[in-house]
């Protein structure tokens, strides 16, 4: 095969916790009768609270066909190349197994948010119920030196306020703020999906929300806007690329000779560069990786709507209804157009065979 698949999960292949009924009638078209891969295929999620090998499982499960860990792409799987931060304390924001997804990552000396405000404690004061009954004095001194955002928290309130805490005191949350200390220590986040579907009839809040709440936050204490050192996560391009090198790192692995020329997007819209001012060098570890094309296939069983209009002047608000994308990707009405639509993912496997013209 000279073409491989990049899937999205939610909405597509799932909803919530309950598999979208023609997922597994196209999985079956992508195997051969001992369960292997006819083509290339990489699941590319932006959760990111589970290890990789969680959502393999569950992904063979809800399949029917045996997935590895390497064809899944987590929001936070290119921080593996973010070496320069392995070996500094760093605040991790998000839920379910931190620490692990952390340390798997290559993170050597990650602290959570619980872990802070049990050594902080008169710094999370929202809820009255968690006030500190007694007076504290706060004895923990460490320098945070960078603050990951996996995905969306629990406690909102608790996250959001540590972080300023850490942002505005550059890495030292007991001390007092210090407004000229700008740029702040550097920002990692994944997922900056503002909603995502799952069991109801509507979108639900994803980490998008919570980082628009941050940003907010952040500039209307400071007067300045909150700086990502790298965002990821779809619809990066680092993601992509990151996606990309596991199609091919397949293909080789199964001694395919045929270079990968398509990439299908299945789910998924086209990617987008950052804004210029964000360091770019993460993304050109694998630019050599680049496909010649990558095509967007999307399913109308998600959050993508086809009836949306697409306006004519992007300088206009109206683009905030069209891109819900994040304040930092430049909006292009060209990319929120994707090159096919169909009805599901099924339909969207038989629309690349006949393409590619692949006899299954």
């Amino acid at each position: 095969p000279s073409f491989g698949f990049l899937f999205d999960i939610d909405g597509v292949l799932v909803r919530g916790k309950t598999p979208i009924p023609a997922a597994k009638t196209a999985f079956q078209k992508l195997v051969n009768s001992q369960g292997q891969f006819l083509v290339p295929v990489v699941f590319v999620t932006n959760a990111g609270n589970c290890l990789r090998q969680k959502k393999a499982d569950e992904l063979s499960h809800l399949l029917g066909v045996p997935i590895s860990q390497d064809q899944v792409v987590m929001s936070h799987s290119p921080l593996r190349m973010f070496k320069r931060y392995h070996e500094k304390c760093v605040l991790v924001s998000g839920q379910g197994p931190l620490l692990d997804i952390a340390q798997d990552l290559g993170f050597c000396q990650p602290i959570t948010i619980e872990t802070l405000r049990e050594k902080h404690p008169l710094l999370d004061v929202v809820d009255h119920d968690r006030r500190p009954n007694v007076q504290v004095s706060e004895y923990f001194w460490f320098k945070i030196l960078s603050v990951v955002l996996f995905g969306e928290p629990v406690r909102w309130e608790t996250n959001l306020q540590l972080i300023i805490d850490v942002l505005l005191t550059s890495g030292y949350p007991g001390n007092p703020y210090h407004h000229e200390n700008y740029p702040h220590i550097p920002v990692l986040a994944c997922n900056m999906d503002l909603m995502w579907v799952a069991e109801a009839q509507s979108p639900r809040f994803g980490h998008g929300t919570f980082m628009v709440c941050l940003e907010n936050i952040y500039k209307k204490i400071t007067g300045k806007d909150l700086k990502y050192e790298a965002l990821m996560g779809k619809p990066s391009k680092l993601t992509y690329q990151y996606a990309e090198y596991l199609v091919r790192a397949q293909a080789a692995g199964r001694q395919w000779k045929q270079p990968i020329q398509t990439l299908y997007a299945v789910g998924g819209s086209a990617a987008l560069s950052q804004d210029d001012e964000i360091d770019n060098s993460w993304e050109n570890e694998l630019a050599s990786a680049a496909a010649a094309r990558c095509r967007s296939v999307l399913v109308c069983t998600g959050v993508y709507n086809p009836h949306t209009e697409v306006p004519l002047d992007t300088r206009e608000s109206i683009t905030e209804m069209v891109f819900h994308g994040h304040r930092d990707f430049r909006f292009d009405p060209g990319l929120v157009e994707p090159d096919h639509i169909v009805p599901d993912v099924d339909a969207a496997v038989d629309l690349v065979f006949q393409l590619e013209n692949f006899a299954a």
